[in-house]
Parts: structure tokens; sequence; C-alpha cells
């Protein structure tokens, strides 16, 4: 691994004395989101295996281009998981691009995202000096949090060559129900929900549907049951419908045609009211997280933005649509000084995934 890490830094120096980017990858499962891609190919695949894993201290420790179905297996083995349900899109996945992308599955509301179970990074930087971020145990932060900084930054401050994540022993009882509600019920539903001690897990409702899911002790999940009614979900039925929405791998994630060329993911608080009902739609996380299908035109694209700010949130063009019009929501003008400032300090010339996030970055 030491000639591995070698030809990196060989690489970071030579791009940066030839002023040329360098794109960052290991299984390419998300090149698709974000900005457009630029830059010669820096593979990660070579810097792989686990380093530590020990399961009576729920950390594991890996090299960035890690498979990630490696490292479920090894949790299985344990009976442990990435609480946050990472999606693979694809089965070349790392363990590098699902810490950089920042990504997290249904379970994400109840149990918290990536950047929550990051405990530590080692980061290539600009200069091509390797800096170390946090550790491995729980409690190793004092002062910038550097490694949480680095889950979702898409590559663009340099290349994150190991992480150290907190992992969970996977639940004892699950048990997934179905009600038919409309999507001004299932919000409000939802919402009466998460001010009860129940287990739910995860949510998803889609034209006219809101399915839960409950995960923990058996008792506690059978009590749920009884208390919230619905109708129960066989196993084999409902493990098809959590695994593809985790990997977006259904019907309604599909885009294309000129009148669904666009998927919106927002983030808003979980108590709006529904929003763009015009549109097709698709509800996550206990209402916070709000998927729309819609033609891509700039008027459209002005529209969907305006409403999540209205709505306390932001709209990002997961998927399909017009890039120009910029990915991720704009920054405010205070943020957007504290993201050059970063980018200066590890990426001083602008080598990593320059523009993958936003243009002048």
């Amino acid at each position: 691994m030491e000639q591995v890490l070698k030809h990196f830094k060989q690489q970071v120096h030579r791009a940066t004395a030839d002023k040329t980017a360098l794109r960052i990858h290991g299984g390419s499962s998300k090149d698709w989101y974000g900005q457009t891609l630029a830059g010669v190919p820096l593979d990660t695949r070579a810097y792989r295996g686990i380093i530590d894993y020990d399961p009576t201290e729920l950390v594991i420790t890996a090299r960035c281009g890690t498979p990630l179905a490696e490292i479920e297996a090894a949790l299985t083995a344990e009976n442990q998981m990435l609480a946050f349900e990472p999606p693979y899109f694809g089965v070349g996945a790392t363990i590098g691009g699902v810490f950089a992308s920042g990504l997290s599955g249904p379970r994400r509301p109840t149990a918290g995202a990536l950047r929550d179970f990051a405990l530590g990074a080692v980061l290539l930087d600009g200069h091509g000096e390797v800096l170390r971020f946090g550790g491995q145990v729980m409690k190793n932060v004092a002062g910038y949090d550097v490694s949480r900084l680095l889950a979702g930054s898409m590559g663009t401050l340099g290349l994150i060559l190991q992480v150290s994540l907190k992992v969970l022993p996977k639940p004892f009882a699950e048990i997934t129900l179905r009600f038919t509600l409309d999507q001004a019920q299932a919000i409000a539903q939802l919402n009466a929900w998460a001010g009860q001690p129940l287990p739910i897990s995860a949510s998803a409702w889609h034209d006219g549907v809101l399915i839960l899911r409950l995960s923990g002790a058996p008792a506690a999940v059978s009590a749920a049951q009884s208390k919230l009614g619905g109708e129960a979900v066989p196993d084999q039925d409902a493990e098809q419908f959590w695994t593809p929405l985790r990997e977006q791998s259904n019907g309604f994630f599909v885009c294309d045609g000129p009148e669904q060329a666009a998927l919106w993911r927002l983030s808003v608080p979980g108590t709006s009211a529904p929003l763009l009902k015009k549109y097709a739609q698709l509800i996550e996380w206990g209402g916070a997280q709000r998927w729309l299908k819609t033609d891509s035109s700039p008027a459209t694209t002005a529209i969907v933005r305006a409403a999540a700010f209205q709505a306390g949130g932001h709209a990002t063009l997961f998927r399909g649509g017009d890039k120009s019009v910029g990915v991720f929501q704009p920054l405010a003008p205070a943020i957007d000084r504290v993201h050059r400032n970063l980018k200066n300090a590890f990426d001083p010339d602008a080598i990593f995934n320059p523009g993958r996030m936003f243009a002048h970055l």
C-alpha cells in the first residue's frame, strides 16, 4: 500500500506542477451525481482493505478503495451494519465514494446521516501531504471536526485515503406496515408518530400509500404494530421495497421523456405542507425528504427552488435535467466564503474535482 500511496502523491505533485485537474473515482458508481466531471482520472481502487474492525468497539476503519460490499459482508458476519444505509448505485461502490458523496438511505432520520457516524479520516491534500483527523473511538474530537466536514465534500478538498465509521448492531426484529393515506394525511400522521416512543426506522409515501418500517426489540416492534394497525407486508415483499428504494432502482426514480426529465431532492422541515402537488412525488424521512419529478425548464427550476426555500429548506437537482442551472442550491454569501476558504486551505491550486459541487470551486 505504500507504493500506491506514493503513486497518489506523485499524481498530486504532477497535477500541481502542470496545473491540471484530478478526477477522483473508485467504482464510478456515482459519477452522475453533482456537476460535470472534469480532470485526469485518479483511481482509488488499488488502495483498499479493512485496516481494523473490532465488533466489540463498534468501529470499522478501511482504506478508500475498499468495496462497500466487502465492508458490509464483514459487518453482517457479526450481525452489525452501517446504520445510515448507504446506497451502492452500482456493484463497484467503494467506501471512499460513499464517504465523499455523503448520501444516506431510508434509516437516516432515526439512525442519523453518514457524517454522524464519521469518527476519523485521513486526507491527502493539495500539497501532497497526508493529514489525519479524528480517530477510531467515539469521543475523539476537540475543536473543528474535519472528518465530518469531509463527509459529502465530493472529493473537492482532497483525496480521502481512509475512514473510520461507527457501526451498530442489526435490530433483533423488523416489520413493515402499509397504510392507505393521501399526501397531507401521511405527512400529518408521520409527524404525530414522531412525537411518540415508537421504533420507526423508515418511512416512504408515494401515490396514496404510506409504507412504514419498525425495527428494534421484538416486544417493542410487536407492541407498536398493535398500536399503529395497518397491513403487515410479508418480509420478502418488504425487502423488495426497501432495497430498491435505497438504490433508487424502482420506477419512480427513472427520469426519461420531456415531461419527467429532472429528479429533484428537496430537504425541508418534516412538518411542511404538501409542496408542488402537480408533480409526481415520493416522500421519505418522516416528511423531511421529498422527491419530485419535473420537466427541466428554467421556469420549473426557479419554481422548485423557490418552493423549497419558502418551506425553510433547499432543493438539489439530483439526477437528469439541465446541470447548467447548478445541481446544488446556490450558497448564501457568508457560506460561500467559508467554502472558498476551505478550498483554498486544503486545495490551493484547485486540482481536486474542480467544479464538482459548485462551478467556481
